[in-house]
């Protein structure tokens, strides 16, 4: 198998989509922060004095999603369709699960979009927490699913919650 972003001179290349269709395409990924049972307390009951920890980590994730190609040297800038990013509190491992979903219509996935939202999302909720709990660890990123294009559909086998809100 070739790789796609180098060139015949094995530079790296930005891949030509002009010929491709376009379609709808569709990803899901996920990220863990896992923290202090006190932390999570204080987020779920919005106690931390930087303010809604989760609605900044919400809009992180989602600006992300669109800076995409700005922050990944080698990916296209898309016209998302839609954006989300939600979250699940798991108090007994003591964490938040994030969930992205990005869907567009177009020549190109939205895999690297929907991990980007995920991963700012996650360091978003560092960020607002770090000055109660600097060992909090981000874990997990992953994509879980992702639909359309011409590899079609591929979902990750997981034991876990992982679901968004379309």
């Amino acid at each position: 198998m070739s790789l796609t972003h180098i060139d015949s001179h094995g530079h790296a290349s930005m891949v030509d989509v002009s010929d491709k269709p376009a379609s709808v395409r569709e990803a899901r990924a996920f990220a863990r922060v896992v923290m202090q049972p006190e932390t999570l307390v204080q987020i779920k009951n919005n106690g931390l004095k930087k303010g809604d920890v989760l609605a900044v980590a919400r809009i992180a994730g989602i600006q992300a999603a669109k800076k995409c190609a700005d922050l990944i040297p080698l990916c296209h800038p898309l016209a998302l369709s839609k954006v989300a990013v939600d979250f699940s509190l798991d108090e007994a491992n003591s964490s938040i699960e994030i969930t992205s979903y990005c869907k567009l219509t177009g020549q190109t996935g939205v895999e690297m979009e929907a991990l980007t939202a995920a991963s700012v999302a996650a360091l978003a909720i560092y960020d607002m927490c770090k000055a109660v709990d600097m060992g909090m660890v981000i874990e997990q990123i992953c994509l879980l699913e992702k639909m359309g294009g011409r590899r079609g559909h591929y979902q990750r086998e997981t034991t876990g919650r992982h679901e968004v809100n379309e």
